[in-house]
């Protein structure tokens, strides 16, 4: 059938992972709004705990609900892994290394993402990391290196506050890593929205007691929010963590969690350009080198990855 042939599946997914990449690259500049009126550790939580409660009751609507929620139970220890290893690591991690280090530098070591994911998807999958998949990954992070300005690191050096927070950052692209290749394991067995609810109920579950030991007033902190940071939270809770999150997934259904690990190029190529268009921020000319490139890699890999691995 035309609808389950493998230029529709790539396509399909193709549609979703470019959509998914272009909501991830708002992250920037929601929490750059939020910066300064909320704890960085609250950024990075506060929106888990308001999808998992949008997703607690959509699940209740659902007539099949306990049976579901009976089999999440059994396989809670992938949900927790996914929760606390993935989710929890990625989004504390780069919230938290940001505000301690510099942006750019987030920017550069986010990079890491489709090569580790490629990794652990080789270890944990057993998905065979091919040739044109290598090539598409290093040409990728090739056109990143054009995109992501490279930060004074010898002056960083002299602190150690940036150097940890470069740290969390590292730790943050292998927590994300490893929640999508994760994820692709559960897929068999639950739905897209199933995967996050769950998920994001073990990342809440586990950071509830940090939240309020580190930051008990920050519920009390939403109280001053002005219009456009309360946009921002919204976009962080219900896009990021929702919409996007489900986009990926989908995608996971149609293609290797390596193909579609190597998209996540693109955010930093859509970042850059919706700075350039909303903040008015100075595109240089080897930006345009650098999109061409990731384009390119992108391209390559949707393109001819079935015919090899097919």
């Amino acid at each position: 059938m035309t609808a389950s042939s493998p230029k529709t599946r790539l396509a399909a997914a193709l549609v979703y992972l470019v959509a998914a990449n272009l909501f991830w690259a708002g992250q920037g500049l929601a929490v750059k709004l939020l910066d300064g009126h909320l704890d960085p550790l609250a950024i990075a939580l506060l929106p888990f705990y308001c999808i998992a409660a949008a997703g607690i009751a959509i699940m209740l609507s659902i007539r099949s609900c306990l049976p579901r929620c009976v089999l999440a139970w059994k396989f809670r220890r992938d949900f927790f892994l996914a929760g606390i290893c993935g989710q929890f690591i990625a989004q504390v991690g780069m919230t938290l290394g940001v505000s301690w280090s510099l942006a750019s530098n987030g920017a550069i070591l986010s990079l890491l993402i489709p090569i580790l994911s490629a990794l652990i998807a080789t270890w944990l999958l057993r998905e065979r990391l091919t040739t044109l998949r290598l090539a598409s990954l290093l040409l990728g992070l090739t056109g990143m290196l054009f995109l992501s300005p490279f930060p004074r690191f010898a002056s960083l050096g002299r602190e150690l506050h940036p150097l940890a927070g470069n740290l969390l950052i590292t730790a943050g692209c292998l927590g994300s890593a490893f929640y999508n290749v994760y994820s692709k394991r559960l897929l068999d067995h639950f739905s897209d929205l199933e995967i996050l609810l769950f998920s994001y109920l073990a990342t809440a579950i586990f950071g509830l007691p940090m939240l309020i030991l580190f930051d008990p007033h920050c519920l009390v902190e939403l109280a001053g929010f002005s219009a456009a940071q309360w946009g921002a939270f919204t976009y962080l809770a219900f896009v990021l963590y929702g919409l996007s999150m489900v986009l990926f997934l989908r995608a996971l259904r149609r293609v290797d969690v390596t193909v579609a690990s190597a998209s996540i190029y693109l955010v930093p190529m859509f970042g850059v350009a919706l700075a350039f268009v909303f903040l008015k921020e100075h595109l240089p000319p080897q930006a345009m080198v650098g999109f061409a490139i990731v384009i390119v890699a992108t391209w390559m890999l949707f393109s001819f990855d079935y015919a090899e691995t097919g």
